[in-house]
């Protein structure tokens, strides 16, 4: 009999093309391994209000999101991550002083700043048109002019200092890691490269040791699990340490070289089967 095995995904460039199209055989990959008695938890960057019903459906046994900040088993959170009140208050202020749009994750919230809701919108719209260009099997889990993320950014209200785990900010002034990085690198964990048609113009940050990879070693021990067990799929920055304490870190095709560095395997693209071959690799399907 096959031993059980953990395996945790992330989102946005691995589980789904950033974007909006999931392959067929990712929904099967999830739902035939924790068939085969397997664990399959989300990992993603994305705050665990943007983890939309039509991505929760596909069946998980619980998630990491905000980069770390926060992690669910089932329904139940049990891990919270979050800033101090004045750690907020110092990063809100580099923001407004430096001109750069920025959104805050709460586990149940978001809070943009007044331009983030265009950014994104504009994204979006861009996004839909590649898509309507291209014939494609894969299938829409997010949307196109009605995605449920532009609601959340239009909503512009009072910053809430405390409950939050990261934000992320959006510039079009391609210095805008270098020069966050150098002001708040000190006491939090800065790093770009998770929205790619931003660059450097964009990042998350997140207090310093707060990431996936660690909060992943925190649920291992809450469920009494070895990370030797434990398989890591991710393609962007903020998923190297994930890799880098699983057992087996894998990386999607689309990853950057960068983090192709720091895997023990390369499977394929997100919508070239990535996923269910590197389930199929690793034997949870």
């Amino acid at each position: 009999m096959i031993s059980p095995r953990i395996a945790f995904v992330d989102v946005d460039g691995t589980l789904i093309e950033t974007g909006s199209e999931i392959a067929d055989s990712t929904i099967e990959a999830v739902r035939t391994a924790r068939h085969n008695g397997h664990l399959v938890y989300l990992s993603t960057g994305r705050a665990s209000v943007e983890i939309y019903p039509a991505i929760r459906e596909i069946g998980f046994d619980g998630a990491i999101s905000s980069g770390g900040g926060f992690a669910e088993i089932g329904d139940d959170l049990v891990i919270e991550r979050t800033m101090p009140a004045e750690a907020v208050t110092r990063m809100i202020g580099f923001y407004e002083e430096s001109g750069y749009d920025f959104y805050l994750q709460s586990f149940d919230e978001l809070y943009p700043s007044p331009g983030v809701h265009d950014r994104f919108a504009e994204y979006y719209a861009s996004d839909s048109r590649r898509q309507a260009g291209t014939a494609s099997d894969p299938a829409s889990v997010t949307g196109a002019a009605a995605n449920p993320a532009l609601k959340a950014f239009a909503d512009v209200r009072p910053y809430s200092l405390t409950g939050i785990a990261k934000s992320v900010f959006l510039a079009g002034d391609l210095r805008a890691y270098d020069r966050v990085s150098e002001a708040l690198s000190a006491d939090f964990h800065v790093i770009t490269g998770t929205i790619p048609h931003m660059g450097r113009g964009s990042g998350e940050v997140t207090l310093n040791g707060v990431n996936k990879g660690s909060t992943i070693l925190r649920l291992l021990d809450r469920l009494g699990l070895d990370a030797a067990s434990a398989i890591g799929i991710g393609d962007s920055s903020n998923d190297i340490e994930m890799l880098q304490v699983c057992g087996v870190g894998i990386a999607m095709g689309n990853a950057t070289d960068a983090v192709k560095a720091h895997a023990d395997e390369v499977t394929t693209s997100v919508l070239e089967d990535g996923v269910w071959n590197a389930f199929r690799r690793n034997g949870l399907v």
